[in-house]
């Protein structure tokens, strides 16, 4: 047995130790993106490599590859907040543009489209459709939090909703329950973004107006 095939049974079901600390590290990445410190994005890194394992394991490529995605945004998510966060009041968070919500939605309509296609095509995948969702608005919102843009928490609430049936469907049983657990964490990390870019706006002009 290969060392991402270990794990444990628990009432019958089998759970894989990459799963269940890749998770781990997951939900440690939702936590500090709502601190918005630095440190989410070496924290998703290890979680990436340890879900990718998890997903080749359970023979979903488009979750697999969703993490080959994520552990390329984190450094690109690494390098913008790491100079955000040199301010002294912290990492600045605002609501996307007009322009930039628009370009996301198209992007991800698209790319599920192009994705699910190639899914199909190369029979990569048992729920094709479900799986593309989730591989390109998981880009989306990795993205969009990479931009600190408060926009990025109800991406990923979009995400949740198809990525706990289809986890648990296909025998991820950690991930599904993760998935559930992210929904509280979502939802937290939205108030409290929100609440900081509120009151900075009392000080400064809205930032919408400052392009990126």
């Amino acid at each position: 047995m290969s060392w991402y095939e270990a794990g444990f049974h628990v009432a019958g079901q089998k759970v894989l130790w990459t799963d269940l600390v890749g998770n781990a590290c997951a939900l440690g990445t939702v936590w500090l993106a709502t601190l918005r410190t630095v440190w989410t994005w070496p924290v998703q890194l290890a979680g990436s490599v340890l879900l990718f394992a998890a997903s080749l394991s359970a023979h979903v490529t488009g979750n697999a590859l969703k993490q080959v995605m994520f552990a390329v945004l984190a450094v690109y998510g690494w390098q913008r907040w790491a100079r955000g966060t040199r301010r002294a009041d912290g990492l600045p968070v605002r609501f996307g543009t007009v322009r930039e919500r628009t370009a996301l939605l198209a992007a991800t309509v698209a790319g599920t489209v192009v994705v699910a296609m190639l899914f199909e095509h190369f029979d990569a995948s048992w729920a094709p459709w479900p799986d593309a969702y989730i591989f390109v608005g998981s880009a989306a919102a990795t993205f969009a939090q990479g931009r600190a843009l408060i926009d990025f928490w109800w991406i990923w609430l979009a995400v949740d909703l198809v990525g706990v049936p289809l986890a648990l469907m296909s025998g991820l049983w950690v991930t599904g329950a993760v998935y559930g657990v992210f929904l509280v964490l979502v939802l937290n990390g939205y108030r409290d973004w929100r609440r900081i870019w509120q009151a900075r706006s009392v000080h400064t002009p809205r930032p919408e107006a400052v392009a990126n």
